[in-house]
């Protein structure tokens, strides 16, 4: 299950607006929809609930209700200009549930491209990384820091006007490395479809749950074109690029 909630923090969505309250009424509302979709988990699942500074702690309190919790992940979030009286704010983070101790976790899946800039090599070959025409890399363990995360903008095929759309990249980590092909993935927040998007993409089947009309209809028009146009943004060969690095470039 993968959920990206209005954060406590006020915001137009469509036609609906999400307005800012206390920290205990906001843990309320997680509680409301969450504790509704125990039910529907496999004791194999895994829950990746989206959030940040603002709401975090009380995912955490919440989630840990209902399920066991294995990490928390930072994703850098680059964009805007920021703030003049304060930090920007260029982090949101996903808290990663399971259900039980038994729970996929393909980290072979998700490794991830990184440059290397001091190349060693031991006995004039290198090690531990691979020499190309491109420059020097090596595929790495994905840690809980992400800081290969591009935003959908103007320019990119995927990029909607939904105001907080979740790039695909970062849906494809999540699902190739909690689920197998053929698997179903609950999305109870799905805005303009990305979750639905990316496991068709990458041969996973879908509930994508969604109140506005309009971001329904983008995200049926984004499912038509995936079959076409299948690619992801940022994974390629098998392994996730870093930022403005590999074949994508961005």
């Amino acid at each position: 299950m993968f959920c990206d909630p209005p954060y406590n923090l006020n915001k137009n969505f469509g036609k609906e607006r999400f307005a800012q309250t206390s920290s205990d009424e906001y843990e309320q509302w997680l509680d409301s929809w969450i504790s509704l979709c125990v039910p529907l988990l496999k004791k194999t699942a895994s829950i990746y609930i989206c959030g940040d500074w603002r709401s975090s702690a009380a995912i955490e309190r919440v989630g840990t209700r209902y399920f066991d919790l294995q990490n928390r992940i930072t994703w850098e979030r680059e964009k805007g200009r920021g703030a003049k009286r304060n930090w920007k704010n260029a982090a949101e983070d996903i808290w990663f549930f399971t259900v039980s101790d038994k729970f996929t976790f393909n980290v072979d899946s998700v490794k991830q491209r990184r440059r290397v800039i001091a190349p060693y090599k031991k006995n004039g070959e290198p090690k531990d990384w691979v020499e190309t025409t491109d420059g020097n890399f090596r595929d790495t363990h994905p840690s809980n820091v992400w800081t290969d995360i591009t935003v959908p903008f103007w320019s990119m095929p995927e990029n909607t006007d939904h105001p907080t759309q979740k790039p695909e990249k970062l849906l494809a980590k999540i699902i190739l490395a909690s689920s197998n092909p053929g698997d179903l993935i609950l999305d109870p927040f799905a805005g303009s479809g990305t979750t639905a998007v990316v496991a068709q993409k990458l041969g996973r089947r879908c509930i994508a749950v969604e109140s506005d009309e309009k971001y329904c209809l983008i995200a049926q028009k984004r499912l038509s074109l995936a079959n076409a146009e299948p690619s992801i943004q940022g994974f390629d060969d098998g392994v996730f690029w870093e930022r403005n690095s590999g074949p994508f470039r961005r």
